[in-house]
């Protein structure tokens, strides 16, 4: 597929996921607006989805930009390759039981968790220019999901709302949920060096040819 192409069904599917999930949880909204809105952006789901919406929108304008330009720095790309399978994953495996949605917010969850993270997966796959990929990356990439824990730990401590009930430290405590916390930041490890050492292989498979 044509990368502008991609981009252009990538941008449109991804802004479309994250708004009508924006909308749903206002319509369904437990608190008041303001908190509303600060609890959807408290979700790793959200974050990373719209990185992936605003990564594949960047593509598609040809004008030099700050985001254009920071979008185009070696290493953001897996980055968000990184995160965006890690959201798909957890989903997978640790939250899929705990609701069955229905309607449009059965097709919002399956885009956010299932469908956009395979879909940058591929992306990735095509368009990354993995020649420049380099292991010192990790450190850098790993600061994203360290900022994001603390901020939801501490706001959690005085607010009582923890998006994920893995570190949901009301129910779990913080023994419990900082385990749980460091064990998520182990994968984050993971699958950056996993991202990398596929790109080396197959940059080493083409020299190779």
């Amino acid at each position: 597929m044509n990368k502008r192409i991609f981009s252009t069904v990538g941008a449109i599917i991804s802004w479309f996921a994250v708004i009508a999930q924006l909308h749903l949880m206002i319509e369904n909204r437990l608190a008041d607006i303001g908190e509303t809105l600060i609890r959807f952006f408290s979700f790793f789901t959200i974050l990373s989805n719209l990185l992936v919406a605003i990564y594949y929108t960047s593509k598609l304008f040809n004008n030099s930009n700050i985001i254009k330009m920071f979008f185009q720095r070696s290493g953001v790309l897996t980055a968000i390759a990184v995160y965006i399978t890690i959201v798909g994953l957890i989903y997978q495996v640790l939250l899929r039981h705990v609701w069955e949605p229905t309607g449009l917010q059965m097709l919002v969850d399956e885009l956010l968790h299932s469908f956009i993270p395979f879909e940058f997966i591929i992306y990735w796959l095509l368009y990354e220019d993995k020649k420049s990929l380099k292991w010192k990356y990790i450190g850098k990439w790993l600061l994203f999901p360290l900022l994001y824990a603390i901020c939801i730990l501490v706001r959690g401590s005085f607010s009582d709302f923890y998006p994920y009930p893995f570190i949901d430290v009301s129910k779990l405590g913080y023994d419990k949920a900082l385990i749980n916390t460091l064990g998520l930041f182990f994968v984050f490890f993971v699958f950056s060096a996993l991202y990398i050492g596929i790109a080396k292989l197959l940059v080493k498979k083409e020299v190779n040819i």
